[in-house]
């Protein structure tokens, strides 16, 4: 399979905010986000977020989202690791196609398994959920426990010769050109529409997942953007979301990420009380040349060798809020802002 090596250094920022409906019914930030790096030979980067369903019948989706965090950023660089040939890509696309939906429903099912067995439900969250959704409920639950514990996952590797995207459920996955261009990597699931979703917790989740994988002929995407549904669903249209790919690499360009990274998680809570009310988590994974406006054969920053591998696994909440209205006066606001927060809710 012919491709392409790019040496290219990528910068990796997110935030995950509580959603409006969620700090007024008291439930926890449902959806979890994490990521890992290497650097130096060989480089790579994972990033992962998921979201877990937010039902009453789902009162431990908080937990089911972070261990589908753990889960796949393990598995995602286990696989990396392990490659014996990592110039084959046919293998590795045919290994990744055979292998990751399979393990990484089955090691979250185990994983959701042990937390069970550490911390058995207790007759308050039992009782809850009878109270919510009836006797019948409480007995499903008991019956099929993992249910409690429904998420979704998505995933991206980015490596010097191809990227790997794979889904399971809902939420967005988008790529960003040098030239502002934006598409989706993956097929859309029909199945998917209001708030439906498939789901980790489902007995036989593997077949449902989606995978791509992107050998990299030619330039790389500038930006990668993985969220969860709410951003998307606090957006008019489709077409309002799709542009926030654009603005958000013309405002990082023009202000750097650091700033775009200090306001992410003002812009997410005011598009969750401007739009879906729903918990909101957003990842960027940004190539350093095309950040700051430069060609793609440009020569790629310095990385310190003493960051060899680098994780981070955020909280609900972290990183500084911004005093940008999320509904600033149309003529004076930046495309970008205005399509970071949503600015309308949805009907």
């Amino acid at each position: 399979m012919a491709t392409g090596t790019h040496n290219s250094v990528w910068r990796i920022t997110g935030r995950t905010v509580r959603g409006a409906s969620h700090h007024r019914s008291g439930l926890p930030n449902q959806d979890a986000i994490g990521w890992l790096q290497r650097a130096g030979s060989s480089p790579w980067s994972i990033v992962a977020v998921s979201d877990g369903h937010g039902s009453a019948k789902y009162f431990r989706s908080h937990v089911g989202s972070q261990l589908a965090i753990d889960t796949s950023l393990a598995l995602v660089q286990e696989f990396i690791k392990g490659q014996p040939d990592i110039n084959n890509l046919s293998l590795i696309k045919r290994t990744a196609e055979d292998r990751l939906p399979r393990e990484m429903s089955r090691r979250w099912r185990e994983a959701v398994e042990k937390h069970i067995e550490d911390h058995p439900f207790s007759e308050e969250e039992l009782a809850a959920l009878e109270g919510s959704d009836g006797t019948a409920a409480r007995e499903a639950i008991t019956k099929n426990p993992v249910h409690a514990y429904g998420a979704t996952i998505l995933t991206v590797l980015v490596q010097e010769s191809f990227i790997l995207y794979f889904q399971l459920g809902d939420g967005d996955i988008l790529l960003v050109s040098d030239a502002g261009e934006v598409e989706r990597p993956l097929s859309k699931d029909e199945r998917l529409f209001a708030n439906e979703t498939t789901s980790l917790s489902s007995r036989d989740a593997w077949p449902d997942f989606r995978l791509s994988f992107q050998t990299l002929a030619g330039p790389p995407p500038a930006l990668i953007l993985l969220s969860t549904d709410g951003y998307a669903n606090s957006f008019v249209s489709e077409e309002a979301f799709l542009k926030v790919g654009k603005d958000l690499l013309e405002m990082i360009r023009a202000e750097g990420l650091d700033k775009v990274e200090a306001n992410l998680e003002g812009w997410l809570t005011e598009a969750s009380q401007a739009g879906s009310g729903d918990d909101i988590t957003l990842a960027l994974i940004g190539r350093a040349d095309a950040l700051r406006g430069e060609a793609v054969n440009s020569s790629a920053e310095e990385v310190p060798a003493t960051t060899e591998e680098t994780a981070s696994n955020l909280p609900a909440s972290s990183g500084e809020t911004s005093d940008m209205p999320a509904q600033p006066p149309a003529e004076s606001a930046p495309d970008a802002q205005q399509a970071l927060t949503a600015g309308e809710e949805k009907p």
